[in-house]
């Protein structure tokens, strides 16, 4: 199954970000949008999951959500340093708010941020593809614009 994971949008949906997701069956959005409107579109390509960010001052969403997807359970928060020790199960965290990539593993849990496709930060403008299989997150991959 492979996944669109997405964050820091502010208020645009670059087209190479519409493009990357297209295929997917679920998209991650970690927050960020700053428009409702947005969600809907990616809606179009894929159902949702979104948690709150801190400048979604007018969206109804969670500020943090545990999902499954395939087997594969997922943590999401919009800021990093509202991650706190993630709860037995959960083998992937994704968030967003440094505008910056990041793939990393700690004590066994991936650690995935898009980065952002609209404002990078020391990177370019980014969203990402993963793909699970037999209840793994067998890949990972940065698009960049």
């Amino acid at each position: 199954m492979k996944i669109g994971i997405v964050s820091d949008l502010h208020r645009h949906l670059p087209v190479f970000v519409e493009r990357a997701f297209a295929g997917c069956e679920r998209i991650l959005c970690a927050g960020d949008t700053e428009d409702e409107c947005l969600l809907w579109q990616l809606q179009t390509i894929a159902p949702v999951v979104n948690v709150r960010g801190n400048n979604d001052w007018n969206i109804e969403a969670p500020f943090s959500i545990t999902t499954e997807i395939e087997g594969v359970t997922f943590f999401m928060v919009h800021r990093p340093h509202d991650i706190g020790t993630p709860a037995p199960g959960v083998q992937v965290v994704v968030h967003g708010h440094t505008h910056t990539p990041r793939d990393e593993t700690i004590a066994g849990v991936r650690y995935l941020n898009p980065g952002s496709p609209t404002y990078p930060r020391n990177s370019e403008a980014s969203c990402m593809v993963v793909e699970l299989e037999n209840g793994q997150l067998v890949s990972v991959k940065v698009v960049e614009a």
